[in-house]
């Protein structure tokens, strides 16, 4: 391989694990809090909806004093909007989609990454046409 090639292989490399770190926060743990909050707050979200439809008082009162009776509901959902709209998904998946993209497009020059971003390069495949 050509010594320009090499250079311009480095400098993808460097250049897609700094994308796919950027995007990863910056400790397991807050990935994982990240995480265990998203996942509490859909299960709550999920479980106080159930109480909140199941309530005989729902059909009859107007929709601001249901959802007064039902403050958890309430408050659950408008949390789990707002950590949508600061786009905590994004930073649960963001890494893997971003990896698992380049995957595909370095598929077709015999190449893959890992999940931070190095390049694998993958032995060339012999052409054996010979009859």
């Amino acid at each position: 391989m050509e010594p320009s090639a090499c250079e311009d292989l480095k400098a993808f490399e460097r250049r897609l694990t700094e994308v796919v770190s950027s995007y990863r926060p910056s400790t397991f743990r807050w990935r994982t809090s990240l995480l265990v909050v998203l996942s509490a707050m859909s299960m709550c979200t999920a479980i106080s909806a159930w109480y909140w439809l199941r309530d005989p008082r729902t059909v009859t009162v107007p929709l601001t004093e249901s959802l007064w009776i039902h403050p958890v509901f309430t408050i659950a959902t408008l949390t789990l909007i707002v950590l949508f709209i600061l786009g905590i998904q994004k930073l649960v998946i963001a890494p893997q989609i971003i990896t698992s993209r380049t995957r595909t497009v370095l598929g077709d020059f015999n190449m893959s990454c890992d999940d931070t971003g190095k390049l694998i390069l993958k032995p060339r495949q012999s052409n054996n046409n010979s009859t």
